[in-house]
């Protein structure tokens, strides 16, 4: 056998992807652009269903010049053409012709060939990327693709040519610059269009011929629409940059600032809103909206956009692919003509794409005959199921980022020629040797019994000498059990989970084939005894257990007997299962929202520790139980939390061991969370004498579900330790008065809070209080409103309450003017720290000022309140007219005899047509008592009338004037011409009759007819000559001469002849219908 003439090849990565694309100039100040993610140079490809797409790589010389040149054959064209230059996926050059790039076209009339073209002048590195050339007419669409790589050596000049479906013809090729372009110095990046913009229209030429535009229209449509283009935008301060990228697997912010902090955004991806998820991140810091997209892939690599109102910011993410190494490269393999071969490789991602080749030939998908590809996580495989010679090659695995080569060698097979294995026949006990010779002593080869592979051992020996073969072999070999109860409890021990099956394969060995016996306790097994059996086989035995248990537990003995001998073995079979649920748990403290369990270990763990415990619990009325735990319990209490007070709850627990979880346990008892309230508080000493103190407090804070039952007040000696209930049971009220206590003895007091859940903390009055009448010189606490008169009108009621301190209890006395209070007119309340002087109607005769004394022995405290009751005032006397003049009357008054107790604060005068009697008001809060009613209309006759006005408002009746002003025409005495007063006197006369009507009882119905009369008549309605008008089920509406008689849901009864009647001075008039009332069905 030759060994392999070569070994294997792995190729590491090429160089680092081309340099980003160039910074062309333009009219905007443009951020760096994302390059294409093309990042390599890509291979020519076939042509697409609908269009030819040619990749091609041009490598000029940094700082040379290149042209690439579109030619379109135009013999079936109607119209020119529309050509678009692109650099990526998205950047137009047609919007960056400059100094640097320039864009001409041109038409062949003779060949009939439209004639396109590109410039690069003085390109630099960063020019390098991917370019795109897009051709369209009406009906037809071509592009080509192609790469440029800007080296920095002196590189030939390189022509391509690329031919469309649709008759697009590119040449690319390059021009060094020492033959076609004269050297010039590097200059800075100048940005044409930011010059032009800023420049009058007269330098346009100027400028043009400076930085080499030879297409003046052009140029200055472009600049147009750049002018266009400088709206600013309302919404956004900045906007997002036209490109992003970012390598796959990272994250990327895209950030815009906007003019208005509060307004809403949308994220837009590719015209889809984007919604907020793990992956994309939406941010507002101040001004600034953010969108972070985490861990990006191919999938991300999309354009977005930012929405505000009615604005966009446009921008597109390139995802950059990492390149795809191997990780672990193909080996050279050699195998038997026919054997199977298999090549395996790993690469560093997931999925990726490979090619796998033969000798440089890429083997197809088709090919699967012959060759089979196989993909698992990062591993490849290419297996050739039953290989030939023609298979022998070197096999390469490429990706695009290395490759990997082995050799696979196939040798042929040999036969045997000169002497076969004959059969034998030998006693027990003797040896038996087997031979045979081969044509080659090079070839293997190899002894099979029954069809399977012997393997030499102490019994068999293979030798191989030249091209003989021999095989010697002993016939009886002692029986032999091989048990591995490795990793088990015990030696030769098998563990089994409850109600899983046990299959143990026990390997025998002997020859001839041994006897296999099994026994449980003396208890043979045969081959197929229901759950627990055994079956047989040449070289090993079988035991099942189907569905274990637990009697299934105990020792097993095998048996193997052979003419050489026999040998045992015990097999120990251990029975897991889970454990017993426990007992129900008990509930040992139950708080507000809390509860303690205890629970006892179950009575048979499962044959495994118990790992721990899971507990639960649920409402009483629920059948929904709730886990308290994730982590299991290692001890045999719980506190149990957040529960709610006054709901019952129920408990159980599951046991835990390597196995699984028990069954649950019986529920607990119910139990209630409650617990007592909190200590009452601002507990105080509110008066002592000496033999009584009075205590008081507010409720506690905390009452909780339990309620309150009441409080229990205690009292302790100075002292002592002993504490003294000081009211017999408990007081439901937030004070006590506590007697018959010693004078002079100190004491400490507490009160308690008691619910059903028990006792609060206790509140304590921290210092002794001593048993002891205390001196408190006498004072009032005058409020601040009393400080001043005390106004009120006439009726109302009087409360005045004086508080005051002073002990032992004072004598209070009441004066008005210096007399005694009537007790019949005010009523006086005293007490203990206040005193109520009380009116139920104020009259005008309680106005005065009132005095309030309180003493104590030789001390006293006076203070004094007035007190003023007003009413409303009378009317004013003596209005009367003093002069008539053109449009004006001169009135006088005198203030009213009755000011109601308060000043007058003004009048109101009123004037009133003689003909009408309808009063307007003139003036309102006058002062004074004189007045000059002008406007008045000629030739009519005016009453005038005042009120007074104080605090109260308007005197109940006016003054008004005796005889009226009459307004009389200057110069002319008008004479009213004598007419005869028309009677406009009628009858009542019925202009709509009553109808006869039929109904369904129990919903209202009604009658209606119309009258007219003058004076208006008085009506009245009978049923059956019956009057209605004392009947509450009937009622009667008149409105402009309709009248209406409405009937409360009628009955059968209720049916007859309605009447009604109109009577007045004139006259009187009736009609009368038929009302049917049907029964309901």
């Amino acid at each position: 056998r030759r060994p392999p003439t070569q070994k294997k090849k792995t190729h590491e990565p090429g160089p680092a992807a081309p340099p980003p694309p160039p910074r062309v100039p333009s009219h905007q100040n443009n951020r760096p652009r994302a390059p294409p993610r093309q990042n390599k140079p890509l291979l020519p490809r076939a042509n697409t269903k609908h269009h030819s797409q040619h990749y091609l790589n041009l490598s000029p010389l940094q700082g040379g010049n290149i042209t690439f040149t579109c030619k379109v054959v135009g013999a079936s064209m109607l119209k020119k053409p529309s050509v678009k230059w692109f650099k990526g996926k998205w950047m137009d050059l047609g919007s960056k012709v400059g100094k640097h790039l320039q864009l001409h076209d041109s038409y062949d009339r003779n060949n009939k060939v439209y004639i396109y073209e590109m410039h690069i002048i003085q390109a630099k590195m960063t020019y390098a990327g991917g370019y795109r050339c897009e051709v369209s007419t009406k009906d037809k669409f071509d592009s080509c693709n192609f790469s440029l790589i800007v080296n920095g050596k002196i590189m030939f000049p390189i022509l391509q040519k690329c031919v469309a479906k649709s008759g697009c013809v590119i040449l690319m090729f390059y021009s060094p610059p020492g033959k076609s372009e004269p050297k010039t110095e590097s200059q800075p990046d100048v940005d044409v269009w930011d010059i032009l913009r800023r420049a009058p229209p007269s330098e346009y030429e100027k400028i043009a011929f400076q930085y080499g535009i030879t297409d003046l229209r052009g140029m200055l449509k472009r600049l147009k629409r750049i002018k266009k283009e400088e709206k600013k935008s309302t919404a956004f301060l900045h906007k997002l940059d036209p490109a992003y990228q970012v390598d796959k697997g990272q994250k990327i912010k895209l950030m815009v600032e906007l003019a208005n902090p509060d307004a809403e955004v949308k994220w837009l991806k590719n015209g889809q809103e984007i919604q907020v998820s793990g992956r994309y991140i939406f941010e507002a810091v101040g001004n600034k909206r953010i969108l972070t997209i985490n861990h990006c892939s191919l999938a991300d690599d999309a354009a977005y956009q930012c929405v505000v109102d009615e604005e966009k910011s446009f921008t597109e993410l390139f995802v950059k692919e990492p390149p795809i190494l191997i990780s672990h490269p193909l080996e050279d393999q050699v195998v038997m003509a026919g054997e199977r071969v298999e090549f395996e490789c790993e690469v560093s991602e997931e999925g990726a794409a490979v090619k796998w080749e033969k000798d440089g030939n890429e083997l197809k998908r088709e090919e699967t005959f012959k060759y089979r590809f196989k993909k698992d996580g990062k591993k490849h495989y290419l297996i050739i199921n039953e290989s030939t010679k023609e298979d022998s090659g070197h096999y390469t695995v490429k990706t695009n980022g290395g490759e990997s080569v082995a050799e696979l060698i196939i040798q042929g097979k040999c036969d045997i020629l000169y002497l076969s294995i004959a059969d034998l026949t030998v006693r027990a006990r003797d040896q038996a040797v087997f031979k045979c010779e081969v044509s080659d002593e090079n070839v293997k080869g190899i002894w099979l019994k029954n069809g399977k592979e012997v393997i030499p051992d102490e019994r068999i020996k293979i030798s191989h000498i030249g091209l003989g073969m021999t095989l010697k072999s002993s016939l009886d070999k002692p029986p032999k059990i091989h048990l591995d109860c490795m990793g088990q409890a015990a030696p030769d021990t098998i563990v089994v989970v409850a109600g899983n099956k046990l299959r143990l394969d026990v390997p025998i060995s002997g020859d001839p084939t041994p006897t296999v016996i099994w026994q449980k306790v003396n208890k043979l097994l045969s081959e197929s005894e229901g759950r627990v059996r055994v079956e047989m086989h040449e070289d090993h035995c079988i035991f099942i257990i189907e569905g274990a248990e637990k009697p299934d537990e105990g020792v097993y003995r095998v048996t193997v007997k052979n003419p050489a001998g026999e040998d045992k073995g015990d097999i120990t079979v251990k029975v897991i299962d889970v454990p017993d649920p426990p007992e129900a748990p008990k509930i040992i403290n139950v708080g507000e929202d809390y509860c303690t369990v205890q629970w006892q270990p179950p009575k048979y763990d499962g044959g495994q520790p118990i790992l721990g415990y899971i507990l639960e619990r649920k409402k009483k009325k629920s059948y929904r139980w709730m886990r308290l735990n994730f982590d299991l319990l290692k001890e045999l209490s719980y506190e149990a939390k957040r529960m709610i007070e006054g709901v019952v709850y129920e408990m159980r627990l599951y046991a835990v061991n390597s196995i699984g979880m028990s069954r649950p346990s019986p529920a607990s008892q119910p139990f209630i969370p409650i617990a007592p309230p909190s200590e009452p508080t601002h507990f105080t000493v509110e008066d002592i004498s000496d033999s009584t103190v009075t205590l008081k407090w507010r409720p506690p804070e905390r009452i909780g579900a339990g309620g309150l039952d009441g409080y229990n007040v205690e009292y302790c000696k100075e002292g002592s330790t002993e504490w003294v209930p000081a009211l017999q049971g408990l007081t439901e009220k937030t004070s006590a008065l506590i007697k018959d206590l010693v004078t002079r003895d100190k004491l400490y007091f507490r009160v308690r809070a008691i619910n059903l859940a028990g006792e609060s903390e206790p509140a304590l009055i921290k210092e002794p209080v001593t048993i002891q009448e205390i001196l408190q010189r006498p004072k009032f606490w005058l409020p601040r409103y009393l400080r001043q008169t005390l106004v009120k009108k006439v009726g109302e009621t009087i409360n005045i309450v004086i508080p005051f301190q002073g002990k032992p209890r004072p004598k209070i006395t009441w004066t008005k003017d210096g007399q005694t209070l009537d007790a019949k007119e005010v009523g006086i309340r005293n007490s203990t720290t206040d005193t109520i002087l009380f009116i139920r109607k104020a009259e005008h005769h309680h106005s005065g000022t009132y005095e309030v004394e309180v003493q104590i022995e030789n001390m006293n405290d006076k203070v004094a309140i007035t007190m003023q009751i007003m009413d409303k005032p009378g009317p004013p006397q003596n209005v009367k007219i003093i002069d008539v003049w053109g449009f004006n009357v001169a009135l006088e008054w005198k203030p009213p005899q009755d000011d109601g107790n308060a000043q007058i604060s003004g009048y109101t005068i009123q004037k009133a047509d003689k003909k009408t009697m309808e009063w307007y008001t003139v003036f309102d809060h006058y002062r004074r008592t004189n007045c000059v009613v002008s406007d008045l209309i000629m030739g009519n006759e005016y009453y005038f009338r005042v009120f007074s006005e104080n605090l109260c408002g308007l005197s109940g009746t006016a003054a008004t004037t005796k005889t009226p002003a009459y307004i009389q025409k200057t110069g002319t005495i008008y004479e009213p011409p004598s007419y005869k007063e028309h009677d406009f006197s009628e009858a009542p006369k019925f202009t709509h009759h009553l109808v006869n009507r039929s109904v369904i009882s129990g919903y209202n119905a009604t009658l209606s007819c119309a009258v007219r009369g003058s004076p208006k008549p008085k009506i009245f309605w009978y049923k059956n000559k019956v009057d209605l008008s004392g009947d509450a089920k009937y009622r009667m509406f008149s409105k402009q001469g309709v009248l209406t008689l409405e009937i409360r849901k009628p009955s059968p009864f209720d049916g007859g002849f309605y009447t009604c009647k109109a009577v007045n001075e004139c006259g009187e008039a009736e009609i009368e219908c038929r009302l049917d009332v049907r029964a309901s069905l």
